[in-house]
């Protein structure tokens, strides 16, 4: 059974100029405290969500039904859970880190994990932030973690 929607953004002319958020999280209670996390920090960029590190690989590779970027563009951050079924967030990561393409994404390991290898793992393998769930807004807006700036400086 298929739990999210391989897109949950706005598709206005607007929005497309916006870069987009990748949401890798296989709990859709999670995806909602997230988005309304985004939401209450005004956060406006379009979210693609997908379940699992296989469709994570997939979409930034643009493969299969990510091939299309102008439906799947390559995001600017992509939030990444650590516990996924299959490829976990830690294979994406060191999987990112292998693709010259994708260095300029921002990863940020959002997990409920509170284990210090996890996190020592998780920068070794190029994990820009670590957020423990759930994701609030101080996290988001805080001093030196602003999303909001770093999404900023690529929108048109």
């Amino acid at each position: 059974m298929k739990m999210f929607d391989k897109v949950n953004f706005e598709t206005s002319q607007n929005m497309q100029s916006i870069p987009p958020i990748l949401l890798v999280e296989d709990n859709p209670d999670d995806v909602i405290l997230i988005q309304c996390a985004l939401e209450d920090a005004g956060i406006a960029n379009p979210l693609h969500v997908v379940e699992d590190g296989e469709k994570a690989m997939a979409y930034l590779s643009g493969e299969g039904e990510y091939g299309d970027r102008d439906v799947y563009p390559l995001p600017r951050v992509i939030f990444l859970d650590l516990n996924l079924p299959g490829k976990s967030g830690h294979d994406v990561l060191e999987w990112m880190a292998g693709q010259e393409s994708l260095d300029g994404i921002v990863r940020v390991v959002i997990t409920g994990s509170d284990e210090p290898a996890d996190l020592k793992r998780a920068y070794e393998r190029g994990a820009n932030s670590y957020f423990r769930k759930p994701l609030t807004i101080e996290q988001l807006t805080g001093p030196g973690r602003n999303l909001r700036m770093v999404l900023c400086e690529v929108s048109v």
